[in-house]
């Protein structure tokens, strides 16, 4: 599976989006990848987040874990094509990740995270945390989409389906802020 037919699933469901938008990073771009206009069609899901599980080895994970809401759908789909059991983290009234719905992690259980899109990781960064907490062993990170092309270390396996640099900036620099011609947009779940 190409890098180009990926980024034609995404055009073709119109997810690969054009403008001026303000990432959860807190950077500014030009584009954004609305993994949720990809992933509502179940057959592509299952084909891509199949093709991300094939890059990790099933018998070093027990479970897959994913920060809501992005990962959501990535993480179960991943898990089913894994055959593992699937539980997410999710912002408790503060906005901090944590495990709620009786979700438990056991002190060695070994766990895979998985995200749709990572620019600087910090969902990652946070998720890892709460295995780490629990006694569990983060062995790998997947996401469909790399926006750092490759940059970023996560201290574990990291694979991704697509490894772009995609332009971003500081919103002091950005551009498009200075042009005012695009308005600045949050398309991102919250």
């Amino acid at each position: 599976m190409t890098e180009q037919y990926i980024l034609k699933k995404f055009s073709e469901t119109g997810a690969l989006l054009d403008g001026h938008f303000l990432l959860r990073s807190g950077l500014h771009s030009p584009q954004y990848f609305q993994c949720a206009l990809l992933l509502q069609h179940m057959p592509i899901a299952e084909e891509l987040c199949g093709e991300l599980a094939r890059k990790f080895d099933a018998k070093q994970v027990d479970t897959v874990i994913a920060p809501a809401m992005g990962g959501l759908v990535v993480g179960q789909e991943v898990a089913r094509a894994l055959k593992k059991r699937f539980i997410f983290a999710e912002k408790d009234d503060a906005g901090k990740l944590v495990l709620r719905r009786g979700f438990t992690i056991q002190k060695g259980e070994r766990l895979l995270v998985a995200e749709d899109v990572v620019t600087k990781g910090g969902r990652v960064v946070e998720t890892m945390e709460i295995v780490k907490q629990h006694g569990g062993i983060v062995t790998g990170v997947g996401a469909l989409v790399d926006r750092s092309n490759g940059a970023v270390n996560f201290g574990a396996p990291f694979h991704s389906l697509i490894s772009l640099q995609v332009v971003a900036y500081e919103a002091a620099n950005c551009p498009l802020c200075r042009e005012k011609k695009i308005p600045l947009m949050k398309p991102g779940s919250k």
